[in-house]
C-alpha cells in the first residue's frame, strides 16, 4: 500500500490496522510505503513495488503517457475546497494572480499543482509561457521559498491554510475555491490506482481494500465535523463551513469513477499535450487504464 503524506483516508486507514485485520483471512499481511508524490506512487505501482495507492489525478495523465502500468479504480468524492493553494511571501508585492506574469513560481511538475497553475494563468488571460516555472517537489520548494528565491509557490496538502501547516511561510493568493468554484471536486481529483492483476484476478480482494478506504474517509468526515463543531461554539469559524460538513459527513467518502470525472480528466490531458507537457494524446477513458463500476463500498 503506497501513499502521499497528508492524504486523510489512507493515513487513518493505516494508523487504525483496519485493513490488516479484514485481509487476515485472505492469509494476507500490509506492508505501507509513504511517497513524495502522486508521480513516485504511480511509477512503484507499474514496476511491481506497490499494488494499491493514492494520490492526484493528473500525475496519472503523465505516467498514461509514459506507458507506466496501473489502473484507475476509484476516486474521492471531494476535493477539499481550500487543498491547494497558491502562495506568496508575506510582504511580496503580489496581491492577485494577474500579478504572477513574469515571476518564478515553484511546483511540481505534472502534479495536480501543475494543472493547478494553467487553470490560474488562463482565469487571468495569462499563458504559461508567461511565468517562469521552477520545477520541485515541495520539500525541494520550501527551503527556496523561505529565502526568497522564488516568487510564488502552488502546493497542496499537507501544506495549505489548515493546522499542518501553521508554522510554514506566506499567504495564499489563490485557492481552489477561488479557481474552480464548486468544481473543485471535478476538476482536481483524487483517484485510487491498483495494479492490473489486482482489478483482473482478485476483484473480491480490491472490493476489501476499497471498503476500507471508504470507511477510513468516512470516519476522517466525522471527526472533522466533531473538530468543527467544538470551533463553532467558540464563534472561530465561519458557519457555511459547518454546515458543509454536516452535508457530507454521512455520505461516501468515495465513489465509483464516473464518466463525468473521465472527461473532467480528458480535458486535463487535453490541456498538457496543447502545451507540449506530454508527448501525445492520451485516452483516460481507455479500459486498460480506467475500471468504471457501479459498486457501491459501503457495508
Amino acid at each position: 500500500m503506497g501513499y502521499p503524506e497528508g492524504m486523510t483516508n489512507l493515513e487513518v486507514l493505516r494508523a487504525q490496522g483496519l485493513l490488516e485485520t479484514r485481509l487476515q483471512p485472505f492469509g494476507l499481511s500490509v506492508r505501507w510505503s509513504s511517497f513524495l508524490s502522486a508521480s513516485s506512487l504511480i511509477e512503484a505501482l507499474s514496476n511491481g513495488t506497490i499494488d494499491f495507492c493514492g494520490g492526484g489525478g493528473t500525475a496519472s495523465i503523465f505516467s498514461q503517457a509514459a506507458d507506466h502500468v496501473f489502473v484507475r479504480v476509484a476516486k474521492e468524492k471531494y476535493t477539499s475546497p481550500k487543498g491547494q493553494a497558491i502562495l506568496v511571501p508575506e510582504d511580496s508585492p503580489i496581491q492577485t494572480l494577474a500579478d504572477l506574469k513574469g515571476k518564478k513560481i515553484a511546483f511540481d511538475k505534472g502534479s495536480s499543482a501543475h494543472y493547478v497553475l494553467v487553470r490560474s494563468l488562463a482565469k487571468v488571460g495569462l499563458d504559461f509561457s508567461d511565468i517562469e516555472p521552477v520545477y520541485l517537489t515541495q520539500p525541494e520548494a520550501l527551503p527556496r521559498f523561505y529565502r526568497g528565491e522564488v516568487d510564488a509557490w502552488v502546493i497542496w496538502v499537507p501544506y495549505t491554510a489548515t493546522q499542518a501547516r501553521s508554522a510554514y511561510p506566506g499567504r495564499s493568493i489563490a485557492d481552489l475555491e477561488n479557481i474552480f468554484g464548486d468544481k473543485a471536486s471535478v476538476e482536481v481529483p483524487t483517484y485510487y490506482y491498483a495494479i492490473p492483476e489486482l482489478v483482473r484476478d482478485y476483484p473480491d480482494l480490491l472490493k476489501v481494500i476499497l471498503e476500507e478506504v471508504n470507511e477510513a474517509g468516512t470516519w476522517a468526515k466525522r471527526q472533522e465535523l466533531e473538530a468543527v463543531q467544538r470551533l463553532a461554539e467558540q464563534h472561530e469559524i465561519d458557519p457555511s463551513i459547518l454546515e458543509t460538513l454536516h452535508k457530507h459527513s454521512g455520505e461516501r467518502a468515495i465513489i465509483p469513477i464516473d464518466d463525468q470525472s473521465l472527461t473532467a480528466l480528458q480535458h486535463q490531458a487535453n490541456t498538457f499535450r496543447d502545451l507540449n507537457l506530454i508527448p501525445e494524446r492520451v485516452d483516460v477513458k481507455d479500459g486498460t487504464y480506467s475500471l468504471q463500476t457501479k459498486q457501491n463500498w459501503t457495508y
